[in-house]
Order: C-alpha cells, then structure tokens, then sequence
C-alpha cells in the first residue's frame, strides 16, 4: 500500500490490519493536539475505526460533527491547510451533517490552533509559487475578475436577490427579506456619501448595478466601473438615468467626483496594491469629498499568517483575493489624507447573508435552475464555498464594515 494513511476501504469500514494499527497512534497524536488548542467548543468525531471520540467540549462554543472516514484527511490537512482539508471533503475523507460548526470552530480557535488549518512544506511552497501568478496587475486583476464573476449572469440571478447584490446585507429584523435587507445597506452607503440630487459618485467596483440603481433613485448620478464583461452588460441593460459603466481599472480613473462608493471591492485587490487603490479613492475626491467603503477584513491576530499563504477560497473560488488587515488599511488611509470615520461592524449580518445564499442556491440546485454547463462536483465547490464563509463569520476572525473616508 503507498498510501498507509489511507487505510480505510472505499466503503468506510476498516481494514483489520497490522499496518491500520501502526498508523493510527500517530494520527491520535495530531487529534490531541487540536483536542488541546480547543479552548471553547467541541468536534464530535467518528473516527476511521467506527470509535467515537470528543474533541475540546471545555467550554461553550461552536459543536461541530465530523464523520472521519479516512486518516488521509488528516494527512491533507497537516499539509495543505484549508485547501488540503477542501480536497480531503471532495475525497469523501471526511464529512459533516453541517460543516458550518465545525468552519465556525475553527475560526473561533484561530490563535490556539495555530498552523493547523494551514499549508506547509512543499505544498505551501507550490501553493504560494501558484499564487504569485494570479498577482493584481492591470492584465492579472482582469483575469481574476473573470475567473469569479464572469461565470455567467444566469448563474448568481439563480440565487442572489433580484437586485442581484452580491455583498453583505443589514438585517433590522431576521424575518425581513434579504431583498429589503440588501436596499437598507445600499442606502446606508448611498448615505456616507453625504451627496445631493445632481452629485456624481465614482463606484469602483459596480457589481451588477444595484447600488447605482438605488443612487439613482435618489437623482444621483454614478460612473460605475468593473473589469467583469458580464457585470457590465447588466448595468447596461437597466439602462438607468445618470448611470455610466466602463470596463476601466481604478488605477485608470481620471476627473475629480463628489464621492467614491465601494462595496467589498477591495478584497480582489491585495496587499501590494491597497496603496494604489487608496491613492485613486484620494485622487478621485474632490476636496472634502467623501468615500463609502464596505470591506471584509481578517482579525489581525492571524492576519500574518494568512497573508504568508493560500487558503481554500483564493486557491479554488477568488484568485487573486484577500482580506483586509483593518489597522493596516487604515494607516494606509490615513497616510493619503483621508480621515477613517463612522466604522460599523456588522459580521453577523453577513453570516445570515450567506445562509439565505446558500438555502437560495440549493433551492435553485434541486428545481434545476442552475446553468446546465457546471457540474456536481462545480456545485459542491460553491456549497463549500458558502459554508466556510458562512463559518468564518459566525466564528469572529472575519468581519464585514463600512467606514466614511473623508478627504482633508
């Protein structure tokens, strides 16, 4: 056998053998070392042999269930972090009733847990080699934006709202639709910009137009810009009074405007690159002028560590992505002249956010209304997908804010 990991049938149930009894003490190790860096919640775990056992459960916190079918998962996720851990679920190495705890858990125990859910070795050396590739440049952050958003319109309208906003909504009361709760954070961004009927916003990063609909409500006029032909073509489509839309990078923005709106744009930009984009919101502003931006950020206690490697969403979902760092974008800022203002956190919205995504997407999954060209294995990506930012959330080491940049 090459693998002696793998010593569990395809079936689940174990293979009586000396090599299954050698092995297995070494991945019990690595249990006791997650089993200690739990410092709240648990993992009720099914191991590979049919035994049962409790991870953590000292204190209050996510309870995740995890059936381990195979040793191997352990082994991918020593190795591979985040990624190693998503290719040992489509390996059928693990699974869960519901991932989201056990996302949540993980998260919630960042600090403990260390390097446990992240790359190491060669792997974390090809994965960062993979990554570099995907860098933000003019023709590199094009790419990637295709990559995400032009999977097609069909697509995200079979499960986003109908105004199709494709970022944090904020919810007043849980029983609203997400469509009332998606108009509510638009018009708080609409209202950061402190504009007036006739003003003209510059939105980088336009999605598919729902907030320069909703500015346009209100007479006020916006230059949207993307770098996704299929967002674009939707914006046109709505064919709304005031609104222009361009494929045009934010390092190529030209003219002075009354305000900048951005929302959960920043994070397909990258470390390297938070400098230019703060300095084009600047050079954008007139003087007093105000930008609206909503951004994700990571805690900055694992930031470090994140931005050394690859986790699962930049690998398979967003190349090219990353969060924030909050104390560090915002020295950025500062640095520019631009007064950091007004910050609301709001990451429980978006863990509710997502869950109403994810019951629209397997909604849409089981009445066939996804595109026909993704296959089950492109639809269990997305479900991961949602899942783990879904848990990232409700775990507390990712966060979602708006914040009012004012140009002194």
């Amino acid at each position: 056998m090459n693998d002696p990991s793998a010593v569990v049938a395809d079936s689940g149930v174990p293979r009586a053998s000396a090599i299954a009894r050698a092995v297995a003490p070494v991945f019990h190790h690595m249990l006791d070392g997650i089993d200690r860096a739990l410092d709240m919640g648990a993992i009720d775990a099914t191991l590979p042999d049919g035994t049962h056992r409790l991870l953590g459960g000292r204190a209050e916190g996510p309870v995740a269930v995890v059936n381990l079918r195979r040793w191997r998962a352990l082994v991918r996720l020593a190795t591979g972090g985040s990624v190693g851990w998503y290719e040992a679920w489509v390996a059928g190495d693990w699974s869960s009733p519901d991932a989201v705890p056990l996302f949540a858990l993980f998260m919630a125990n960042r600090v403990a847990l260390g390097g446990s859910a992240r790359s190491a070795g060669i792997a974390k050396l090809a994965a960062r080699a993979w990554h570099r590739l995907r860098r933000n440049d003019r023709s590199g952050a094009r790419r990637n934006i295709a990559a995400h958003y032009d999977l097609g319109n069909d697509f995200y309208a079979a499960w986003l709202d109908p105004g199709m906003t494709y970022s944090s909504a904020i919810f007043e009361d849980p029983s609203e639709t997400l469509e009332a709760a998606q108009d509510r954070k638009l018009a708080a961004i609409l209202s950061r910009t402190a504009t007036r009927p006739g003003d003209t916003i510059l939105e980088i990063g336009c999605g598919w137009g729902s907030f320069a609909e909703r500015a346009s409500r209100d007479g006020v006029k916006v230059h949207a810009i993307t770098l996704s032909a299929e967002q674009r073509a939707v914006v046109e489509v709505r064919g709304l009074s005031g609104i222009t839309v361009s494929m045009t990078d934010y390092r190529d923005v030209t003219g002075a405007y009354d305000a900048v709106a951005s929302i959960e744009m920043v994070e397909a930009v990258g470390e390297a690159y938070w400098p230019a984009y703060l300095d084009a919101v600047a050079r954008a502003l007139k003087p007093g002028g105000r930008a609206a931006i909503q951004y994700i950020a990571i805690a900055d206690d694992v930031f470090p560590a994140y931005a050394r490697g690859v986790d699962f969403i930049q690998r398979y979902v967003f190349p090219g992505g990353m969060l924030l760092s909050e104390s560090r974008f915002r020295a950025l800022a500062e640095a520019r002249g631009l007064d950091w203002k007004d910050i609301h956190h709001f990451g429980s919205d978006y863990a509710d956010t997502l869950l109403r995504w994810r019951t629209a997407f397997e909604a849409a999954r089981s009445e066939g209304r996804l595109p026909v060209r993704f296959d089950a294995r492109f639809v269990a990506l997305w479900r991961y997908y949602l899942m783990y930012c879904e848990g990232g959330f409700r775990g507390g080491g990712i966060d979602v804010a708006q914040v009012t940049l004012i140009k002194s």
